[in-house]
């Protein structure tokens, strides 16, 4: 026997089992071919569809259900019919081989003509249009390709040496093949991924043979993604690839293909498409999703792309040992097949390929033990192979992978696709067949047994070679096999030493800094960044660490589970992130509204476009993609218009970062639609940077860019760096950090504590100084640290703000220290001695002129106190006070653990609007921290001020005063310093803020300064237009500048990111006078404003002098200016400061020297330009800020107070009027008609009867508008919604039109009572006029003489508006009382107001006297009423004891507080005896006269206890109670329950319990409360109440101690201090009871009761036995601890008409 007989008989014995054949469906009657029969395989016989016809195997048959049906022909021309439904019958492809294209059936091209070669075109040329082979190899010599034909007209061609006739030919047939094309198109999109097939098909239509590890060498690519990267060298491939489009669009206009959806089919372009795991990688990071698709099987190509199968374990009624075995049988099956087949191979399983599903569809399994999956791998190694060739087999297959799979919303499933790799390396496998046993169940006899099997690849999927039954056949195979496993391993072999080719370099680390850094040196910390990114695996996540690393404005993240175990996490370990949504972004709020409530630019905002897992909301729950695009993507859309608007972010600073974890195959992708969306914001990807993770994921994001957007993103992407790599980069990219690394406040004992990165960003509105600030830093280390220096130094010395490292670089050696102040010392030893005083939290005031160095004192004060205070600077003058209350006790308790002693915090604030509120916030704040009494806050104000002396005198809290002007001192030091700049600096002559201090403001060196730059000037250039705009704003508004952005748009400088023309050149040499800085109002951006003040007013001179160019012409050019307008960096606050300009004056309340009509620019307008200018000024102002009704209201202003125009100024009024109807509004209109009423009464003397009726017309319109004003006032909005300057001053009550109110009626009185009713003016006329405006008398009265006609038209004019006449009067008294219960009963919250309130109150003082003078009754008046009718001689009595009350203003219940501070003794004893007259003589006594009556007595017993006129206390109680019985506790006399207080208030004697009213004292005491608020709430918003009387120790009325009392003792006691201390200055009686000094008096001590009792929920209560507890409200709440502790407490007690008050509170345990 040969040995081919030898050979047979061993594959007869391998394949003869002990009990069953192994056998596959497929072979029982055709032997293996590995050729492609197109003939067999479309036979009627093939595949499935005769498959129960076979003859039934002697035993099981073990298959792959892949074998089952026949691997898809992808060789024929007749579509699939799940697919395609042919309407004419398709040539078939040949067998093998490419054959001539002789035919037109046989013409194969790419779909698109884009895409043909040039030998595509000559064949269409010559096959299809018929043309000449000359004219077609004509154009193939002239590399005529598809994309140049399609660019060609008939011209061209013509002149390529095309005829005429041929040419339009070719152009006709050009159009109508694009036509068809994109018709067919559209209608379905193909991803690339399921059309290009792998080039298995080559293994399939070519005989093995020798060389064919040369022709893979030659003609294939491998990649490790999972994808094949197909080779166009490879004819057959490409022409198969042609093929599988020829089903998706025809090339034959004659032959159509109808596209079939079906389930089943894998072109359904509606599931996402997933990017496989790269091959033989433990990639983590990749996920899958739910219902994706995963690209077709396939089978082998170049041995080294994997083939994919795809497996479902079994799910339903399976044991978990079933389901293991399934793996590992399925598992053993492909890796035999791989491995004897020498292909790279992966088996998915948890993907489908059965028919009920779609092929690919990703379903995933249910894992309950990776480790049970991981112990049947290891175990099937050793079970299914044979012994020699285990160790092959366990480094051949890799171990499990398991991916997750993600629902298509992002979030993670409970569901994994387990994955295995086979790389059969040549050193392995060598020239080995591989046997495998798999256990075989038999149907007939219930048995098991063990058969060996020989699985290789058949296309997509694996056959067992010793299935058949037929012996013979089997030898055969496995001797053709053997051939061919010899040629798989050779070019197994060739094919791996073909990889390991080194690859070209890659320069992607180069492109990344180039993007990064935006072609500067480095990436800058000014850069904004807005980074969209989707899930990233945890795993990856150590290397985004980058992230932290910049400055973050915002992270659009499409990660809904990025909070819990994500980006978003991970960030939020080490950073500061706000959770937003985008619809958060899209309200109708302002732009700086938004900045504000969301933090803008302080914090990162970290927005889920998908929503979080865990929201609530339906609003922010995630959505799949789908349902993204209709209910998200406009929110998205908006916000992202929102984010990228210049107004916001200049394009310059901004930076747009896609960090893509995974791949984008799917069009309706929310990642690629925020792309686009961004793409059309920003029109073009300019400022767009991408990485990708890998080439897998850049090459289908590439892709899809290009379709959706028509851009080649490339150059923009970075996608061979690992992550590692990239954050590495980035960190070294960034700028040398200015600021140590780990920062320390200094904290008791000595010690310090660390103040964290992240908590340090939550100190938004703070710049901190720590004790080791500029210390340690890694600028210092670097080489670039001497330029550092210097530009410091100059930016501080031309006039930019002093920074921390000013002070720092002045204390290195060599260096003179930095210059020390004359006024140093004093500031800092009154700071030190703050620390002694009892008040939490004290103030202090820098008065300064502007640029003067006030600011820089006071920061050099903190740099040295640094290490003594925790000291921070309010960096955002626009922060709200309770923002920054909140963050200084922070900043206070920060890094405690108990709350036992805290270190004071020294805060500095510059020029802030109520420092006074300010503090009582931070005493509000306060509260919420226990031992209250060790916290202590000092507040520096640096306060810019024209007349620093004047306001510190009238200052009551503590001041400095630095002025511009230097001492001969401070000379001599900036003369020292001056040349010390010189020897470190090129020019220090140019540093202009410095040498204007150096020069002592001297105002010759800066016009002489001024003159030399600006002389060549031209105003009418872009330069000089700016620099105009410049100088006016930061002339007439101290503060102000313009975004740096604006300034170069507005001089030409294109808004460009990779070559910028410097701003500083265009301006050159102008902009030596300019500085920018970095402005964080409203925004963070670089802004531009003049180095000094005194400069820009130079400029403005110099300006009017040159050019003739006036400050209205510069005003009007700023409105007519669209670009400064519409759109800008800092727009708000620029049109704020133009419309401050416009309107904001000058007044006295506010530092400023005097009380202007009109803003200083105005007021210089109007001097020096005329009345026309402002009114032209005006005008287009208005057009400009249409909606704001303060520029018409000034126009109004000016036409009624400088060109009594009182028509026009009521038409501008209204107006105004119209857009906001407030009591300012309507007080000017109320003073238009008062001024032309005025105006009437001076152009009409003498006066007429027709001039005095329009008198009281106008007078009554006067009324009626300023009574419209006080009602108005109580619902006045407390800020203007256009008003960014004072949004941290809360507004007053406006009284104005109480004001002006008295002033019409006052003027409308003088003209009555001067009336020339008779011939001879007399007394009895006069008297006779009083009465009629009193109403005693009827107007008939007035006339007398009939003969005088004159007079007889008077009175009709009198009689015509005698009921507005006769309210005159009671409505005068009504306005009275208002004032004296306003100026009374409440007090003001700050210093400044109280100042304003002293001058209205000498206003209305005056006022006063002049209504006492018109309606006092002259001497023989009274007698003759007496005469006339005794009986009224008592009640005419009572009433002149009224008046006299009334002159002394004591009738009233407050005017009756005032005599506490204001009567002596003798007067009060005059006032009791009138009072008691009335008292005793009224027989129906109202509640307000016994009132009046109690409360004269009590102020009585306060100025003088000795005098006789005294009532007891008893009867003074007994009065109350009979009032407070009558009218119970419902009463709106708020002055009822105040004296229930003060005479009722318990006491330990039970004296009062006798009285019916006493047992219901806690229910009085708190309806003063009730009654307060109804009757006075409206005007408290920025008032409080006053406490006028305190509880003393003794009894009866001595225990009711007035605050005047105490005001003398504490003036005694001051003086005697003074002089014991020689400083012969008594301390000040404010500042006493302001810092709680007051209280710690022995003195007052003796006089006032201290009160026990608990505190509670913010309030105090004192319990008086039983059910009687009183509620006390403290005046701090800052002396209240929170948390709801119970605690004993003891205070003084105080009334107020709000009810009882307590003062210096002190917890009981603490003493």
């Amino acid at each position: 026997m040969d040995d081919d007989d030898d050979d047979d008989d061993d594959a007869t014995k391998r394949s003869t089992s002990s009990c069953f054949s192994v056998t596959s469906d497929n072979s029982m009657h055709h032997p293996l071919s590995f050729r492609v029969d197109e003939s067999s395989r479309n036979s009627p016989s093939a595949g499935t569809g005769k498959e129960e016809e076979r003859p039934s195997s002697p035993g099981p048959s073990l298959t792959s259900y892949r074998s089952r049906t026949p691997p898809p022909n992808f060789m024929s021309d007749v579509p699939d019919k799940r697919n395609v439904v042919p309407t004419k019958a398709a040539p078939q492809l040949p067998d093998s081989g490419p054959q001539p294209k002789t035919a037109e059936h046989d013409l194969r091209l790419p779909p698109l003509m884009e895409d043909w070669t040039k030998d595509n075109v000559k064949d269409w040329l010559v096959v299809k249009l018929r043309v000449s082979a000359k004219i077609a190899q004509n154009l193939y010599d002239q590399e005529c390709s598809g994309a140049c034909l399609i660019s060609f007209e008939k011209q061209d061609l013509i002149e390529l040496g095309v005829p005429r006739a041929p040419a339009l030919q070719i152009i006709k047939q050009v159009e109508k093949f694009r036509k068809h094309s994109q018709a067919l198109e559209p209608g379905f999109r193909v991803p690339e991924s399921h059309c290009e097939l792998r080039q298995s098909e080559l293994w399939k239509t070519a005989e093995m043979s020798p060389d064919l590890g040369e022709s893979i060498e030659t003609e294939t690519v491998s990649s490790d993604s999972g994808f094949q990267s197909l080779s166009p060298a490879v004819q057959m491939l490409q022409m198969t690839r042609n093929k599988i489009r020829s089903l998706i669009v025809s090339k034959e206009p004659d032959i159509q293909y109808s596209v079939e959806p079906d389930k089943a089919t894998v072109l359904q372009p509606q599931r996402p498409i997933c990017q496989i795991r790269p091959f033989d990688k433990s990639s983590s990071s990749i996920y899958y999703t739910v219902d994706g698709l995963l690209p077709p099987m396939a089978g082998p190509s170049n041995l080294l792309d994997p083939v994919h199968e795809y497996y479902l374990l079994p799910s339903v009624n399976a044991s978990e040992r079933e389901i293991l075995y399934e793996f590992t049988k399925e598992l053993s099956s492909f890796a035999a097949s791989c491995m004897n087949s020498r292909t790279n191979g992966t088996i998915h399983f948890g993907v489908n390929s059965q028919p009920d599903l779609q092929h690919g569809q990703i379903v995933g399994h249910k894992i309950t033990s990776f480790n049970e999956y991981h112990r049947a791998f290891e175990t099937s190694l050793s079970d299914f192979f044979e012994e020699k060739h285990t160790n092959a087999a366990r480094m051949c297959i890799r171990p499990p992978n398991f991916i997750q799979v993600h629902h298509q919303n992002g979030t993670t499933s409970d569901k994994w696709v387990i994955e295995v790799d086979v790389v059969p390396a040549y050193s392995q496998t060598q020239d080995h067949m591989f046997y495998t046993l798999l256990t075989i169940a038999s149907t007939e006899e219930n048995q098991k047994c063990k058969s060996e099997c020989l699985f290789v690849r058949d296309g997509p999927r694996s056959i067992n070679i010793l299935a058949d039954s037929n012996h013979r056949v089997i030898q055969e195979q496995l001797k053709s096999l053997g051939e061919k496993v010899m040629n798989w391993a050779s070019a197994r072999k060739l094919a791996e030493e073909k990889v390991e080719d080194r690859p070209s370099p890659s320069h992607q680390g180069q492109r990344l800094k180039q993007l990064m850094t935006q072609g500067r040196d480095a990436f800058e910390s000014s850069i904004q960044v807005i980074v969209v990114t989707d899930k990233c695996h945890s795993s990856q996540l150590e290397h985004m660490d980058f992230l932290k690393e910049m400055t973050l404005f915002a992270v659009l993240d499409f990660d809904p589970e990025s909070d819990i175990n994500g980006t978003c996490s991970f960030y939020r370990k080490d950073r500061i992130a706000n959770l937003h949504y985008p619809h958060m972004y899209t309200t109708q709020d302002s732009l700086t509204a938004v900045i504000g409530k969301l933090n803008l630019f302080k914090q990162t905002s970290w927005i889920f476009c998908n929503g979080q897992k865990d929201e609530d909301s339906d609003r922010d729950k995630p959505l799949i993609p789908t349902e993204w695009l209709k209910k998200r993507s406009g929110e998205v859309s908006k916000m992202l218009t929102f984010l990228c608007n210049s107004d916001l972010i200049s394009k310059d600073r901004l930076l747009v970062i896609f960090v893509l974890h995974s791949s984008v195959t799917n069009i309706s992708s929310p990642v690629l639609e925020t792309f686009c969306a961004i793409h059309r914001t920003l029109e073009g990807v300019d400022n767009v940077m991408c990485i990708c993770k890998d080439a897998t994921v850049f090459s289908h994001w590439k892709r899809l860019i290009e379709d959706r957007c028509m851009e080649d993103i490339t150059n923009k992407c970075i996608y061979e760096l690992s992550l590692n790599e990239i954050s590495s980069t980035v960190k070294k990219l960034k700028e040398p950090q200015t600021q140590s690394s780990k920062r320390f406040l200094p904290s008791t004992g000595s010690s310090s504590v660390l103040l964290t990165k992240k908590d340090e960003e939550l100190f938004t509105v703070l710049d901190i100084l720590t004790e080791n600030e500029c210390e340690n830093t890694e600028i210092e280390t670097k080489d670039s640290f001497d330029d550092f220096k210097k530009r410091t130094e100059e930016d501080f010395y031309r006039g930019g703000q002093v920074t921390w490292w000013n002070f720092y670089l002045s204390e290195k050696k060599g260096s003179l220290p930095f210059i020390m102040r004359d006024k140093y010392n004093e500031l800092y030893d009154l700071i030190r001695s703050g620390e002694d005083c009892t008040s939490q939290c004290t103030m202090i005031n820098l008065f300064h002129h502007p640029g003067c160095g006030g600011t820089t004192l006071a920061m050099h004060v903190l740099w040295n106190l640094r290490r003594v205070f925790r000291c921070a600077v309010v960096k955002n003058n626009m922060a709200a006070n309770n923002e920054i209350a909140v963050q200084v006790v922070k900043l206070l308790t920060y890094g405690k653990q108990e709350q036992t002693h805290y270190l004071p915090v020294l805060l500095l604030v510059d020029n802030w609007d109520d420092v006074e509120d300010l503090k009582q916030c931070i005493l509000n704040v306060a509260s919420d921290r226990q031992q209250r009494n060790h916290l202590k806050v000092i507040i520096l104000n640096c306060e810019r001020t024209q007349f620093p002396r004047e306001n510190s005198r009238k200052s009551h809290i503590a001041n400095v005063v630095i002025m511009n002007k230097l001492s001969a001192t401070e000379q001599v030091l900036f003369s020292e310093k001056l040349q010390q700049l010189k020897d470190n600096h090129e020019k220090p002559e140019t540093f202009y803020a410095f040498m204007i201090m150096t020069n002592n403001f001297s105002e010759a060196y800066i016009t002489n300064l001024v003159s030399n730059i600006v002389q060549d000037l031209d105003a009418t250039t872009p330069q000089g237009r700016l620099f105009s705009f410049l100088a006016l704003l930061n002339t007439f508004v101290n503060g102000s500048y313009m975004s740096l952005s604006l300034c170069e748009e507005l001089v030409g400088i294109k808004n460009t990111i990779w070559k910028r023309e410097p701003f500083d050149d265009i301006m050159n040499p102008y902009s030596t006078l300019l500085i920018t800085f970095t402005a964080e109002e409203h925004g963070t951006y670089q802004a531009v404003r003049f180095l000094h003040q005194m400069i820009s007013s130079e400029c403005l001179q110099i300006l009017k002098q040159k050019d003739r160019l006036a400050v209205s012409e510069i005003a009007i050019d700023i409105l007519h200016c669209d670009r400064i307008h519409k759109s800008a960096m800092g727009k708000d606050y620029l049109c704020q400061n133009i419309h401050s300009m416009l309107i904001t004056r000058n007044k006295k309340v506010q530092g400023d020297d005097k009380d202007t009509l009109f803003s200083p620019l105005i007021e210089k307008i109007c001097e020096e330009e005329g009345h026309e200018k402002i009114k032209e000024v005006f005008e287009k102002a208005i057009e400009r800020f249409d909606r704001r009704a303060t520029l018409p209201q000034a126009l109004a202003r000016h036409f009624y107070l400088k060109e009594k125009d009182f028509g026009s100024a009521l038409r501008w009024a209204l107006d105004a009027q119209g857009k906001n109807s407030n009591s300012y509004i309507a007080d000017t209109v109320g003073q238009i008609y008062k001024s032309q009423l005025k105006n009437t009464i001076d152009e009409s003397k003498p006066l007429t009867p027709e001039a005095f009726s329009e008198c009281l017309i106008l007078g009554s319109k006067a009324v009626k508008a300023f009574r419209d004003s006080q009602e108005l006032a109580k619902t006045d909005e407390q800020l203007d919604p256009f008003d960014l300057h004072s949004r941290k001053r809360s507004t007053p009550y406006n009284t104005s039109g109480y004001v002006g109110e008295t002033e019409v009626i006052l003027i409308l009185l003088d003209v009555i009572t001067a009336l020339p009713l008779s011939e001879v003016s007399d007394r009895h006329q006069r008297d006779r006029m009083q009465q009629f405006l009193k109403g005693h008398h009827s107007v008939s009265s007035l006339h007398r003489d009939q003969s005088n006609t004159t007079s007889g038209q008077f009175v009709s004019v009198l009689k015509e508006h005698e009921r507005f006449l006769t309210s005159l009067k009671p409505r005068l008294k009504d306005i009275f009382s208002f004032f004296e219960n306003y100026y009374t009963y409440l007090k003001s919250r700050s210093q400044e107001r109280e100042t304003a309130d002293d001058r209205n109150k000498k206003k209305l003082s005056d006022f006063f006297k002049k209504y006492i003078q018109i309606f006092s009754s002259s001497e023989e008046e009274k007698a003759s009423e007496k005469a006339g009718n005794p009986n009224l001689s008592l009640n005419q009595e009572v009433q002149d004891r009224r008046y006299y009350l009334e002159t002394k203003r004591a009738d009233s219940f407050a005017g009756l507080l005032q005599c506490l501070s204001e009567k002596s003794g003798t007067e009060m004893e005059h006032i009791l005896k009138h009072w008691k007259f009335i008292f005793d003589k009224t027989t129906l006594r109202s509640v307000t006269d016994t009132l009046n009556f109690i409360l004269a007595n009590i102020v009585m017993h306060s100025i003088k206890p000795s005098s006789n006129l005294l009532k007891k206390y008893e009867e003074l109680v007994d009065l109350l109670d009979k009032e407070l019985q009558r009218a119970g506790t419902r009463s709106n006399v708020t002055e009822l329950y105040y004296l229930s207080m003060l005479l009722m208030w318990p006491a330990k004697d039970r004296a009062l319990e006798s009285f019916a009213a006493y047992k219901h004292i806690g229910t009085y005491i708190a309806s003063v409360k009730k009654s307060y608020n109804q009757r006075f709430s409206h005007v408290c918003s920025a008032r409080s109440p006053v406490a006028h009387f305190f509880l003393g120790k003794s009894s009866g009325l001595k225990r009711i101690v007035s605050r005047s009392k105490l005001d003398r003792i504490l003036e005694r006691v001051s003086k005697q201090d003074s002089c014991d201390s020689q400083s012969g200055q008594p301390q000040n009686l404010h500042n006493l009871w302001q810092s709680g000094a007051a209280w710690n008096k022995p003195e007052v001590q003796k006089e006032l009761l201290r009160v026990k009792g608990k505190s509670e929920n913010r309030e105090i209560y004192v319990n008086y036995g039983g059910s009687l507890k009183m509620v006390v409200r403290p005046v701090y709440l800052g002396d209240i601890r929170s948390g709801h502790s119970r605690d004993e407490v003891s205070f003084y007690l105080g009334f107020t008409m709000s009810g009882p008050v307590a003062y210096n509170i002190k917890y009981e345990n603490d003493q």
